[in-house]
């Protein structure tokens, strides 16, 4: 009897592939720093950052905008330029930046955050989730220019 795939089976497959391979780039290093860069400044996100569970769901982040940014290269590789690939996946970074604000704020319950710096940790969320998702795009960029998809 011969096997039976689907389209969408087979499409899963090849992204899940290429998703391996670009995670091949990424080390925990370079995740950690980038926390501390974006984070270390702020008051409220730098006593969260100390409590275990954090810091790794920064990293969840910041691969998920690494990995739709390598997706949406491709757009970037048949002309499109950056701005306009990134209006195609604006709800998706909204998302991803209110899903990694609303955490640490949860996680900051209790430290008498006001209005103004809570405000400066939504745009340094959308800052974070932003850069990753630009390392992504020229990342899946260059792969596509060295035929590497």
């Amino acid at each position: 009897m011969t096997l039976i795939t689907t389209f969408k089976e087979k499409k899963r497959e090849k992204q899940i592939k290429y998703e391996r391979t670009l995670l091949r780039d990424l080390s925990i290093q370079m995740l950690k720093t980038s926390v501390q860069r974006y984070f270390g400044s702020s008051r409220i996100a730098s006593s969260v950052l100390l409590k275990s569970g954090m810091e790794e769901a920064c990293y969840d982040v910041a691969i998920e905008g690494y990995l739709l940014g390598a997706r949406m290269s491709r757009f970037g590789y048949f002309g499109e330029n950056m701005k306009q690939v990134q209006m195609r996946c604006e709800n998706e970074l909204k998302h991803l930046s209110d899903t990694l604000y609303n955490f640490i704020l949860y996680w900051g319950q209790g430290l008498g955050d006001d209005g103004i710096q809570s405000e400066s940790l939504f745009y340094i969320c959308e800052q974070y989730v932003d850069s990753w998702w630009r390392e992504g795009f020229q990342k899946g960029e260059r792969r596509y220019k060295l035929r590497l998809h």
